[in-house]
């Protein structure tokens, strides 16, 4: 019998993504993308200034936020950029080890952030039903364990689900329908017993993101709970107010998320993954900011600030 680890004949792969389009549809896309991209790099860069030098925004909250829209500009780095050069030139290939490299750090980021997103989630429980412990419970040293925690099992995550999409070799065809290389595609593709790597990864996705996913439904479940016995009706809409940027976040960010690693292959392609692909590598980083700051009075307050100083110093 051959052995599949020793035929592996593929050394790069094409990203068809939007191969098929139009050149004044690759043209109106480039745009597009490109103003998305900016956009996003910029809000979140904004956020990323402000939370870390304003002293008015010293609060766990801002804390974590800050690391958000870092993870944020990381994940929309990895895959943004190139999916504009290639929407620009004729060549679509990327090597084995840029799209492995790529692969890791999706992994990488967007672990990171689902886990971070869940520690938002407990943040907001223990200010609105702890208030006068929530400096104890959320000390500084506290949050920066947390944001360490969630870029670490990111990074080891990360290797697990590197592994099993490549623990195979690639001797057949290279070419991923997407415009980035995202795991099940790829696997797809793969040599060998390609069912047993997607079942990990599928395993692998429940367990983060459900277990996560009761942490976030549990820690709303007492907010609810507090804000229901004891808030007065004002105190009840900011208190929302503030959780709906979060749970917004959330929904977009875990919904894509979902589809994409916790669906059966045979429910998908092109058409459908492309759309989800989008969400989560463009929407979700440029709208997260965009919520988290026209509905906080602070933040908008910060940005003006910021903004107000570059403008004198010009």
């Amino acid at each position: 019998m051959v052995n599949l680890r020793n035929s592996s004949t593929v050394t790069e792969f094409i990203l068809v993504g939007f191969e098929d389009s139009s050149p004044s549809t690759r043209a109106l896309l480039f745009v597009l993308f490109l103003a998305l991209y900016s956009l996003a790099m910029a809000m979140n860069g904004l956020i990323i200034f402000i939370t870390w030098t304003d002293p008015r925004l010293s609060s766990p909250m801002y804390f974590f936020l800050g690391h958000l829209s870092l993870l944020d500009v990381s994940f929309i780095t990895t895959i943004i950029p190139q999916m504009l050069i290639h929407l620009v030139v004729k060549n679509h290939t990327v090597s084995f080890v840029s799209c492995m490299t790529q692969m890791y750090l999706v992994f990488c980021v967007g672990v990171a952030e689902c886990i971070l997103l869940a520690f938002m989630a407990y943040d907001r429980y223990v200010a609105i039903c702890h208030p006068l412990s929530y400096a104890q419970i959320m000390s500084q040293q506290v949050c920066v364990r947390l944001v360490g925690t969630a870029w670490f099992f990111g990074f080891i995550n990360g290797i697990f689900l590197e592994y099993m999409s490549f623990r195979n070799p690639f001797c057949k065809d290279n070419h991923i329908e997407n415009f980035f290389c995202e795991a099940p595609i790829v696997i797809a593709l793969s040599c060998g017993d390609s069912q047993f790597s997607l079942r990990m990864i599928f395993a692998d996705a429940i367990m983060v993101l459900l277990s996560l996913m009761l942490l976030i439904v549990t820690s709303y479940i007492g907010i609810l709970a507090s804000v229901l016995s004891r808030a007065s009706s004002t105190g009840r809409g900011k208190t929302f107010s503030t959780c709906a940027s979060h749970l917004t976040v959330v929904i977009f960010l875990y919904t894509s998320a979902m589809f994409s690693y916790m669906n059966p292959r045979s429910t998908h392609g092109p058409d459908k993954d492309k759309p989800f692909s989008l969400l989560y590598t463009i929407i979700s980083p440029m709208c997260s900011p965009i919520i988290y700051s026209f509905r906080n009075k602070e933040m908008k307050g910060a940005m003006a600030r910021a903004l107000g100083r570059s403008s004198l110093t010009r």
